[in-house]
């Protein structure tokens, strides 16, 4: 199918009107005489309801592959007559650093999409950037059009992660039972719930709007991971046909289907292990393991002190390996371990 997308500015996309559209988003472009654009594609069906519909996000880290790879693939699969809400697709939303093949803006203003959702990004002097403005078209075009926000990650270049869908804690408790069921459609082999103190994320922001929002972590090392594409199709699309904006059925998969889907929370500092200095990172424990609190899980290796046994990194609490360092090589401070408190299912509200 060859598809001629519109480049728009963000106040001429039409969000509205009933058919598929395929556009560019044109932001104004920082250093070139001419505009950053976004891929968006929207399907609008008989049944959308103002402020009601689905959006699933690619690339708000640059070098995270896996949601681009999924989302351009469902672009050519979904039936426009089988679309009854508003679907919204943005593959790549960070394409500054999608071009870099970087986390964060590095060729522009150097900022984290991922913590660019404060307040007066886009909007005041000295959060101006290209990165505040993307995340200033979220909010300002975006979030008046969905109620549910599907924020597709991987752990890039610096971490892996036992393969999950992710969310915050939440106050409403029908909001956090209607998260944790659509999280667990993905048939990832964990579900993770994770501490909400960092400034600046994508879906801290979508939840504290009320939506059903769900993060991923698909796969690691900068790749494309087959089983994280699965995973991310099939948690679209259920959350898609569930929350009423794609007719049709879908089955669960994986983990879901068979039972042995894991739920751990990661709130707790604790949870986690920083690196005490600067060196190399040993696995000894697969991710997904379940641990004991003082369990050796990896090792830190200084080879400036080469006669000197390797430091343990064990695990802070009881329950389950949740990330641990990916490139062997880490900096002092880094997260090099992280061990989820599992977590019963149905989940306490």
């Amino acid at each position: 199918m060859t598809v001629t997308r519109q480049i728009v500015k963000p106040a001429n996309l039409d969000l509205e009107s009933p058919g598929r559209r395929d556009y560019w988003v044109a932001l104004e472009h920082d250093t070139m005489w001419g505009a950053q654009l976004i891929p968006l594609t929207v399907w609008v069906g008989p049944k959308a309801q103002t402020g009601r519909g689905l959006v699933a996000i690619g690339s708000t880290h640059g070098n995270e592959y896996e949601g681009p790879v999924v989302l351009k693939e469902l672009l050519g699969e979904i039936n426009t007559a089988d679309v009854t809400g508003r679907i919204i697709f943005i593959p790549v939303l960070n394409v500054e650093a999608f071009r870099s093949g970087t986390r964060d803006s590095v060729d522009a203003d150097r900022v984290n999409l991922n913590r660019a959702f404060v307040d007066g990004a886009g909007k005041q002097s000295g959060l101006a950037g290209i990165t505040h403005r993307m995340a200033a078209f979220i909010r300002d075009y975006i979030w008046p059009n969905v109620h549910v926000v599907i924020d597709l990650h991987s752990g890039g270049n610096q971490i892996r992660f036992d393969i999950c869908a992710s969310f915050h804690p939440v106050d409403d408790p029908d909001q956090h039972r209607k998260i944790a069921e659509t999280a667990r459609w993905f048939g990832a082999p964990l579900i993770m719930i994770y501490q909400n103190n960092t400034p600046g994320l994508l879906t801290s922001e979508a939840e504290r709007l009320g939506k059903i929002t769900i993060g991923t972590e698909l796969g690691w090392g900068e790749a494309v991971l087959r089983k994280g594409v699965t995973y991310a199709r099939q948690g679209v699309l259920a959350a898609a046909i569930h929350h009423g904006q794609l007719q049709g059925t879908i089955a669960p998969i994986a983990h879901h289907a068979d039972g042995t889907q894991k739920c751990a929370a990661i709130v707790d500092f604790e949870c986690y292990v920083a690196a005490p200095f600067a060196g190399h990172y040993e696995e000894v424990l697969p991710c997904g393991q379940r641990v004991k609190r003082g369990e050796l899980v990896g090792r830190l290796h200084d080879f400036a002190r080469i006669d000197e046994p390797a430091w343990p990194v064990c695990a802070g609490v009881d329950g389950v390996v949740v990330a641990q360092a990916w490139s062997a090589k880490v900096r002092q401070g880094q997260f090099i371990l992280c061990v989820g408190r599992e977590q019963p299912w149905p989940l306490p509200q």
